[in-house]
This record gives structure tokens, sequence and C-alpha cells, in this order.
């Protein structure tokens, strides 16, 4: 027998994995240079045509082509890495000892660029462009910061609290000054800089309402405004040279992100009562500004969201204005949270996205005993289900995206697209947004979650690391830990689960009655016309509504019962929805891998189907599924070789 010499490995020689090429995220096809290239994240080109007539899927697909590659460049890549590893500081001093009023907060180079790239490509101002009349605005901007979010680091926290300012804003940009003079020419100014494209004169702003006190009871607020007399909305100048506001806000802001804007919505406490005010970061001072009236104590230090920078602040005599009715600042801050919390679902499924495309770029390169993984069974049957379960979580989204929309455009924006159906009229579309806003944000965020640890585990020890090499393209550790935050930022589960009980009780929301008298015959309309096509799911998604019925009918007038059942209902509400969006989508045009989601979704999710635990299936019809539901209907086996 010939002798067989053993060959160690070093750091520079043996077997190295080749790296995982990750796909674009959408591919137009007008857009596209050569056949070969695809759409990675195959939900999206349902998306788009179920909530967009053909000239906004022209439109919107055009630049969500373009972002989708945008952010595979090495560019934007090694922006994201500096964002992430040179973070915020502080300068609290000046070099003789005196508060440093000018410019104590530090960010890098990386955070500055992706806050342009994130204006410049209009994913705050797109919502607000009134030349757009054809299509829902809302699903435009959030099917383009659905290819933006995952790389921005955080830089669409900012984005997000500067869209519901300028929503708030805009609400009252037909009111008069009153006893502020001069108050509709600083508010119109900073709406116009709020939804700006222009990088040069953009504004983004922050969102100032936790306090020790109270965290999510804003309740406990205790900082306090103060009126200063008739003539003080003329002393003194913000940053752009404007009055500067008639009150004098004084306290403290336990947790405040976004602290680099340029303006902030924040609650205080007046003689009336929790008002709302918006507040300019910048005041003149000299030939020059300095900060109006605000001192960062210090900066947090968090799990994750290390680029953005989020601090404790103190005000004392921050000048600003009154939004609104002294006194109703919780109502005027809600149109705030609508939105807010909508961006925080929509964060949470395009974390939850870039994780399924390093998979699918994983799984396609690495190789295992001698095979690829794309040939391990059990593999894609795991990850098949991942992905069923993000098309539910993403279908909810965009639903509540598509009633955003039709609340501030009318209901007649969707005429022509697939989904027009499932939206009768403006006033079932705002009271869906209602019910299902809470929803999407707890179980939305909660989900992706759970589904990018999934994904780290595809890529296993690889993925618990954070890599920061090759752009961070495999730093599934960073997108998870910067995930987390979604289901705590706007409003804990727990928060959500009270909300859920409070707009069941509403009298002002369909008489106190919105699951029986706008979720339920919403639900049937919807079911009957899937069910010839999925009459056995359409059965149970039926059973689990009486369900659902059943609870409310049981808890709703015994208030402490409501509130123990809170996360049963959010769940009911949620899978009951989901299937529904699920099965009307594969039912419009019968895709064969949009009605298998649909069908699996139904049997993990409302059913109670045990015969995939008996292996009583025929799993190998069930085994090629999996490998089109998770690696694309057109995946072919063409490996790359590693290197050796």
């Amino acid at each position: 027998m010939a002798d067989h010499t053993l060959v160690s490995s070093s750091s520079t020689t043996g077997f190295f994995q080749q790296l995982p090429t990750v796909l674009p995220q959408y591919t137009s096809g007008a857009s596209a240079t050569n056949s070969s290239e695809v759409t990675d994240d195959a939900v999206l080109n349902r998306l788009i045509k179920q909530y967009l007539p053909p000239i906004g899927q022209r439109d919107v697909g055009k630049a969500m082509h373009d972002m989708s590659r945008l952010v595979l460049t090495p560019e934007i890549l090694n922006h994201a890495v500096e964002a992430e590893t040179v973070t915020p500081y502080l300068r609290p001093l000046t070099t003789f000892g005196e508060i440093n009023q000018n410019d104590p907060l530090v960010t890098c180079q990386g955070w500055k660029a992706l806050k342009a790239v994130g204006i410049q490509s209009g994913v705050v101002s797109c919502a607000y462009d009134g030349s757009i009349t054809s299509y829902n605005r809302r699903v435009n901007q959030f099917l383009l910061n659905h290819t933006w979010h995952h790389t921005s680091t955080l830089t669409m926290c900012p984005m997000t609290m500067t869209d519901g300012a300028a929503s708030l804003i805009s609400k009252h940009l037909e009111d008069e000054d009153g006893d502020q003079p001069g108050r509709l020419k600083v508010l119109k100014e900073y709406y116009r800089r709020l939804t700006s494209d222009n990088q040069a004169e953009a504004w983004t702003s922050g969102q100032w309402m936790t306090e020790r006190s109270g965290g999510s009871d804003v309740r406990g607020t205790e900082t306090v405004a103060t009126r200063l007399g008739l003539d003080a909305s003329q002393e003194g100048h913000d940053g752009l040279g404007q009055p500067l506001g008639p009150w004098s806000i004084d306290g403290f802001k336990w947790f405040s992100s976004a602290t680099d804007s340029d303006m902030t919505m924040l609650l205080a406490q007046t003689p009336k009562g929790l008002s709302a005010f918006v507040v300019p970061m910048r005041c003149k001072a000299g030939n020059g500004t300095r900060l109006n009236g605000i001192r960062i104590s210090r900066l947090k230090n968090k799990m994750g969201t290390k680029g953005l920078p989020t601090a404790e602040l103190e005000l004392k005599g921050a000048r600003g204005w009154l939004l609104g009715q002294e006194g109703k600042g919780i109502r005027e801050i809600s149109t705030i949270l609508n939105i807010t919390r909508l961006h925080t679902g929509a964060g949470s499924v395009s974390y939850w996205s870039r994780g399924l495309a390093v998979s699918r770029a994983y799984t396609k390169a690495r190789k295992v005993r001698g095979a690829y993984l794309y040939d391990n069974l059990q593999h894609n049957y795991w990850m098949a289900g991942e992905t069923v379960k993000y098309w539910g979580a993403i279908s909810l989204t965009f639903f509540g995206v598509a009633l955003l929309g039709c609340n501030e455009q009318g209901v007649g924006v969707m005429g022509g697209t697939p989904s027009a159906a499932l939206i009768p009229d403006d006033e079932t579309a705002r009271d869906l947004l209602r019910l299902l806003t809470p929803v999407i944000k707890a179980q939305v965020s909660m989900a992706g979650v759970a589904g990018i640890r999934a994904n780290m585990e595809c890529l296993g020890g690889v993925g618990y690391c954070e890599n920061q090499e090759d752009g961070g393209i495999l730093n599934l550790a960073k997108i998870f830990r910067d995930s987390v935050v979604q289901t705590i930022w706007e409003g804990t589960v727990s928060v959500m689960a009270d909300d859920i009980g409070r707009v069941l009780r509403d009298k002002r929301i369909a008489k106190g009655r919105i699951i029986e008298d706008v979720f339920a015959p919403w639900v049937k309309r919807a079911l009957n016309s899937s069910s010839q096509k999925f009459s056995t799911e359409c059965a149970a998604v039926q059973k689990r509504l009486d369900a659902l019925l059943q609870l409310v009918s049981r808890v709703k007038t015994n208030p402490p019962q409501l509130e123990y059942s809170g996360r049963w209902l959010l769940d009911h509400i949620e899978v009951i929805a989901t299937a529904v969006l699920l099965l009307h989508d594969a039912n419009t045009d019968n895709d064969e891998v949009a009605c298998h989601i649909a069908r699996r979704y139904v049997s993990s999710k409302v059913s109670e189907d045990t015969l995939k635990q008996r292996g009583d299936i025929d799993w190998e019809t069930e085994a090629i599924m999996d490998r089109k539901i998770f690696l694309g209907a057109d995946f072919v086996s063409n490996p790359i070789e590693p290197k050796l």
C-alpha cells in the first residue's frame, strides 16, 4: 500500500470558502441589463403588482431596482461599516471647561453619508410628492425603503421620525397663528425642509417623549412648558433666522433617538395638561448658532443601533411652538405614532429580507459533506418555512401601508389594482388601519427578530460572528442586534396589547364594535372570493375568526379579562388577517409558489394540522416546493466551486 503524506492546513493554505454572492433584491425588467438578472426577494414582484397600477410599477420599480444595486456597492457597504464601528461621542466641554453649546455631538462621515443617501433617494419626500396622484404614495415610499432600511445602519430612524413630524405638521398648515404670531410661516418652512430631497436644505426630526418616570406611559411626563410674554415669539431666532417661539421648556428626556436632527417633536406639561411642541435644535448666537436650550447629558450604550446617537437630554429654556390645542398633546402625538409604528414593522421585514438573502447566497455556495447545502432536504424544508413566515409578515405590513396611503389619498387611489377589492371604502380603510397598526408593530417586529436569528443559525459560526470584512455583507449579527430595538421602540408588545383593548372598547371606532362590524365582515368578504380554490383553507380561517369573535364577546365588557387577553387578541388578528391576504394574493393569478405559501401558512398558523409531524405527506413533492419557495422558482443548480 502506498504511503499517503498528510499535509496540514495553515493560515494561507487549505480550504477557503468562496464569499457568497448576495443578489439584488429587486429587478425591474425595464431596467435590467441582461435577461439573467432576477428579483432575489420574490415577494416584491407580487407586492408591486398587488398594490400599484402599471405606471406605479414602472416608476417605483425603477427606484427599487436602482436602490437594490446601490446598497451592494462597496462605497455604501463601507459607509455602513464605519457608522457601526466609529460610534458617536460627546465633546461636552470647551477647552477651558465651559459647556459646549455649539457642537458637543460628533458622528462619523459614514453616518452622515448614509443620511444623505436616504434624503436624496426620497425615503421621506416621496410620500409627500403631490404630483403623484395615480398611485399610492405610501406603497411607493415603503417599497423603496424596504430595499434601503437594512443597509441604512439606523439612519432610517431619524427618517421615520421625520416622516411622522411632517405628517403631524401638515395637519396644522391651515391653522391661524392665534396668540403665537409668526407660527404658520415657521411651520410651513419646517414642513418644506422635512419633506425635501435636497440634502443641502433638508431637515430631519427627533421625537422626545420618554422620561425616567414614565417610560411608555407619557402621563408621567415631568417636562414643563411655560408661556412667555405676548411678544416672546419675536425675541430670539432659530438657526434659519425665524422666530423661536413663545414657549420656554424645561425638563429631562431620558431616551431621545436621532439627537443629531435639526428639530424635534416633544411633550411637555402646561397648565391645561400634556401638550405637543415643535422645537428647533439650534438658535442664533452672534454670527453663528448654538443649541436651543438643550444640553446632551450622555449617550446611551445600547446592545445594537450603535451608529444611532441616542441621548439623555436636559432642556433649560428651550424655545418652541405649541402645536394643536393646549392639553391635547397625546392626541397630536398619536399621528406620529401611527406612522412610526408602521415603519417599525416595515423595518423589521427589511432586516429579515436581508437575512434571507444572505441565507440564500450561503446555501448556494456552501458545501457540507461533499454536497452543496441546497441539496440538503432538511435545510430547505427549514428555510422554506422561514420564507413562508416572512411572506406572511411582509404581506400584513404592506396591507397596513396601503391603508395608510388610502387614509391620506382616498381609496380611489387603489383603483385598477388587485388589492382594490380588499379596501372597499374610506371608512373601512380608516378603521382597519387603526386596528392593524398595533398588530403589525407587535407581531411583525417580534417575528422579525426570530427570523433573523434563524438566518444567523443558517450560516453556523459565520452567522454568529461580527463580520465587518467585505463591507459587512455577511454581518447578520449586526442586523440581529439592530432588529431587537423594533420590539421595544414606539411601544413594546405589552403596550400594543393594551392598545388593542382600547381599540375594541372605543365607541368612536365603529361604535365599539370594530371586530364584529368591520374586521369580521372584511374577512368574510375576502374569504368568499378565495373559497372556490382554497375551500379547506378558508374554512380553517373562518373557524379561527369564530374563535376570535367568541373571545371578544367574553372579554370586552370585563376590563381586567380584556387586559389579560391582549396578546391572544394580537395573535388572532395577525393570523387571520395574514391568511386572508396570502390567500387573496395567490387567488389573483394561481401562481404555484404563492399558492403553496398560502396553504402552508394556513396549515402552520391557523389549522391544527399534524400530518407533517406524522410524516403522512408526499414528502418528495413537498421537497421540490421547499426549494422553489426558499431559493426561487427559477433556481437551477449552477454551483460556484469553492477554492482549494
